[in-house]
């Protein structure tokens, strides 16, 4: 039962990394396309080879994860609450797709994590220990706090970007800031695979950990080409229903103003994956940056009924990814 269960794992977490690179590839790519940029199809091709080369160039970040003290139980329960989680993110991610809200997907498993380990210990299973401190100081926070960092620095990055581009012609300053932006559209989508693509590998890992399989000090290879593979695949269907909302639906935004958004969202990425060992999430840190840059005009340019949509969304991943992945451990516990 316990290698069903492990299979389980990896197929769900298989599913997440593609619908993660599905979600995800319009933080990439929704300036870029808007400002004209980029076309779709080349923007598209562009964000996927970069986060396959972002996911196969590190794994610092899932070893990170799962040396957090995360805590879950071996055997069967600590696979139950995998499984849990990822279908539970996964459900979430579609919805989210569906209703053309960008989220985050890192967000939704750690929620489905959280209700999934709440659950084993209300059916009296084993507890997830240490759990809370480390979800909170060295997960969340970081995500938590990320859009307020992105949305600030965009905001102040206008201003030395327009006052060094004060004596261009408007062609030639949208002209070069649209050479910024393709280049950066590849950047982001490097720090994505940096992010994003961890995800998928240090939950596999744990599993591989919580089965016997593994050590935890060093991620396999088969593992790291699995999530970069099937975060790739995902990442060339694209979700133009999320790309729409942020390049047309939330911002009325400039080549300068888009290059702004995805300079900051990039290096705040690369930062937090190789610097600071920090998780990020790309959609959180992408929008923040795009309101931050497109609220630096001297019009009203931000949608702001539709800013507080998404906001809601943001604040309602984890309590709805908790429950749903509580509810399904539930159902799993039979089997456990």
């Amino acid at each position: 039962m316990e290698l069903l269960l492990l299979g389980a794992v990896i197929v769900a977490a298989g599913g997440f990394a593609f619908l993660n690179g599905f979600h995800d590839v319009s933080n990439s790519v929704a300036t870029a396309v808007r400002t004209r940029a980029l076309t779709p199809t080349l923007a598209v091709l562009l964000a996927a080879s970069f986060n396959l080369v972002g996911a196969l160039l590190s794994t610092s970040l899932a070893l990170f994860f799962t040396d957090a003290g995360i805590g879950l139980p071996s055997g069967p329960t600590g696979l139950g609450i995998l499984i849990a989680a990822l279908v539970a993110a996964c459900i979430w991610g579609v919805f989210t797709w569906y209703r053309g809200k960008p989220s985050s997907s890192t967000h939704a498993l750690l929620g489905g994590i959280i209700g999934a380990g709440a659950a084993s210990q209300v059916t009296n299973g084993p507890a997830m220990n240490g759990a809370g401190e480390a979800l909170l100081l060295q997960i969340a926070l970081p995500l938590v706090l990320s859009p307020v960092v992105a949305y600030l620095l965009a905001y102040a990055a206008v201003f030395p970007a327009t006052w060094l581009l004060r004596h261009g012609s408007p062609a030639k300053v949208n002209r070069g800031n649209r050479m910024a932006q393709s280049v950066l559209a590849g950047a982001f989508a490097l720090g994505h695979g940096l992010q994003d693509g961890q995800r998928t590998m240090a939950v596999i890992l744990l599993a591989l950990v919580g089965a016997g399989h593994a050590t935890g000090s060093d991620m396999p290879l088969w593992v790291q080409v699995f999530a970069a593979v099937l975060l790739t695949a995902g990442s060339l269907f694209g979700g133009w229903r999320i790309t729409h909302t942020l390049g047309n639906r939330l911002v009325h935004i400039d080549p300068l103003r888009g290059m702004t958004a995805q300079g900051v969202s990039s290096a705040m990425l690369f930062i937090g994956a190789i610097s600071l060992h920090f998780p990020l999430s790309s959609t959180h840190t992408m929008t923040s940056a795009i309101v931050g840059a497109g609220a630096n005009q001297r019009f009203a340019s931000v949608q702001r009924p539709r800013a507080i949509r998404i906001l809601a969304v943001w604040l309602g991943t984890a309590p709805v990814t908790a429950l749903l992945g509580a509810v399904f451990f539930l159902a799993l516990s039979p089997l456990l």
